[in-house]
């Protein structure tokens, strides 16, 4: 599949199977993270592998809307690193790349994901990072629960002309 149609195909899955996501496979995603665009090149980034289904399921709690780690096998915390970006706008964006990369690396190896957003939510951020046991320098950004998918699903139209814009409004 070429990137344009891995980019259109690509869907939020939220029902999992039992197959565990391979090591390579996951490793594949995380390289695919580090070579997303930062701020000035920072690339303030760390990631929380979660495997072990006692933390899924503890962060299916905490997380209102993360339901779908119950099923999930993986899952990925994207954090950014306040002694190496200070400003955490730059560090929602660097996050937001990374976490870009990892659902298309993802898709493209036929492992399902779905993006949870945990920043700018304060207690989202706090109780994650007190049960990750984040340093204090470390911020949580977005958890991406991940699977080989349990659910297939249609790609909407989406592209909307009336949106674009071009030298001014």
């Amino acid at each position: 599949m070429n990137l344009h149609d891995l980019i259109l195909s690509r869907r939020s899955i939220r029902n999992f199977t039992e197959k565990p996501v391979e090591p390579e496979k996951i490793n594949k995603m995380l390289e695919a993270a580090m070579y997303a665009p930062s701020a000035r090149n920072y690339q303030p980034w760390h990631f929380v592998v979660i495997q072990k289904r006692l933390h899924l399921d503890r962060l299916s709690d905490i997380h209102p809307y993360a339901g779908m780690l119950e099923t999930a096998t993986a899952a990925i915390l994207v954090c950014a690193d306040k002694n190496l970006e200070s400003n955490d706008s730059y560090n929602a964006q660097n996050a937001a790349a990374a976490t870009q990369n990892i659902l298309l690396s993802a898709h493209e190896d036929g492992i399902g994901s779905c993006w949870l957003g945990v920043y700018p939510r304060e207690e989202r951020m706090k109780n994650i990072a007190d049960y990750i046991k984040l340093p204090e320098h470390v911020l949580p950004v977005t958890l991406i629960a991940l699977g080989y998918p349990a659910e297939e699903k249609e790609q909407p139209e989406r592209f909307l002309p009336d949106r674009i814009h071009y030298e001014r409004w």
